[in-house]
């Protein structure tokens, strides 16, 4: 097929470490430039990533005709102003998560892209990897029996002050940075939504943002129970009790793109490892979208999915202020 011509919206430092070379290996994409807010910016960035093109607007890049589709990794609080504007420019748009700062915004957003006939995707990578295709495979044929509980850690430490994930009007904090991914991967393991939620979040005393959250998610005959936080040591593990055995997605967000990566099952027969990959999932990801957007849709990860997910963080913030259960 002939490549989807892509730009970027933001000099990201996530785009540089996780996605560029990945992404410029792929024939399904071609991705032209990069737009910053000063041009010498988006030039410098244009020559290190070996892209054709470097703009010093966003608004510049949407009004270049070549380009198909958008990417966003830019700061939270502005997901929904440039899925408008790219909307508006006829760009499909792959942002990354959350796409805003809670599920009325989002929502706002998604319907006006729906609005414009773009398509609009949620980037959660891990979705694309195969050891997350495997594990849901393996529960939906009863592997592990009935699954009761999931049991999700995703933490890390991050002092930096002027670090967007640590300012909060910019949609930092534990919830909306990792959160996402532990009520993400929940949901699409068991395959439908939960009814409500409780949880327990301590505050920075500088940064005020949510540090450490405690949460769980009442699916009916299953629960998730998770720990995010963005002051702790590096952790991140998600394991699946059943009712005839136990699943662990060994790491389960930041995968490693060179080595297979193990899904560790145990049953009353024993315990197993089995392989997945290895492969790239920002490359998957990327790979996907641009099926869908020559294809002329449907998303693979739907901003539907997208909503569901943002309801489920809201509630967590309300539980905390409550400190009850909050109906999703």
């Amino acid at each position: 097929m002939k490549p989807v011509v892509m730009g970027i919206l933001g000099v990201a430092d996530h785009y540089h470490l996780r996605v560029r070379i990945p992404v410029g290996g792929l024939a399904e994409v071609r991705m032209k430039g990069v737009a910053s807010r000063k041009i010498e910016r988006a030039e410098s960035a244009a020559a290190a990533w070996r892209l054709e093109k470097g703009y010093g607007s966003y608004d510049e890049l949407l009004a270049d005709d070549e380009i198909e589709a958008v990417y966003i990794p830019l700061p939270n609080h502005m997901h929904g102003e440039w899925i408008k504007k790219c909307a508006d420019a006829g760009k499909h748009v792959l942002c990354e998560k959350p796409l805003d700062l809670d599920h009325e915004r989002a929502a706002d957003s998604v319907a006006y892209a729906e609005s414009k006939g773009i398509l609009l995707m949620e980037a959660f990578m891990y979705r694309f990897h195969p050891q997350w295709i495997r594990a849901k495979e393996l529960i939906e044929i009863g592997e592990i029996g009935t699954p009761r509980s999931i049991h999700t850690v995703f933490s890390y430490d991050l002092q930096d002050p002027a670090n967007i994930r640590n300012i909060r009007k910019y949609g930092g904090g534990a919830i909306l940075d990792i959160g996402c991914y532990a009520v993400s991967s929940a949901r699409f393991l068991l395959g439908r939504e939960p009814s409500r939620v409780v949880s327990l979040l301590d505050r920075h005393p500088d940064f005020d943002t949510d540090v450490l959250v405690s949460g769980i998610l009442d699916f009916g005959d299953a629960r998730n129970v998770f720990t995010v936080s963005t002051n702790s040591a590096p952790q991140q593990t998600v394991t699946v009790f059943g009712t005839g055995g136990s699943l662990t997605v060994n790491v389960p967000f930041n995968a490693y793109p060179d080595v297979p990566l193990p899904v560790t099952v145990e049953t009353g027969v024993g315990t197993r490892e089995v392989m997945c990959g290895p492969t790239d999932q920002y490359a998957e990801m990327f790979k996907a979208f641009a099926l869908a957007v020559r294809n002329g849709g449907p998303a693979p990860t739907p901003p539907s999915d997208a909503l569901a997910n943002m309801k489920v963080l809201d509630a967590l913030f309300r539980s905390a202020e409550s400190n009850g259960w909050e109906t999703v």
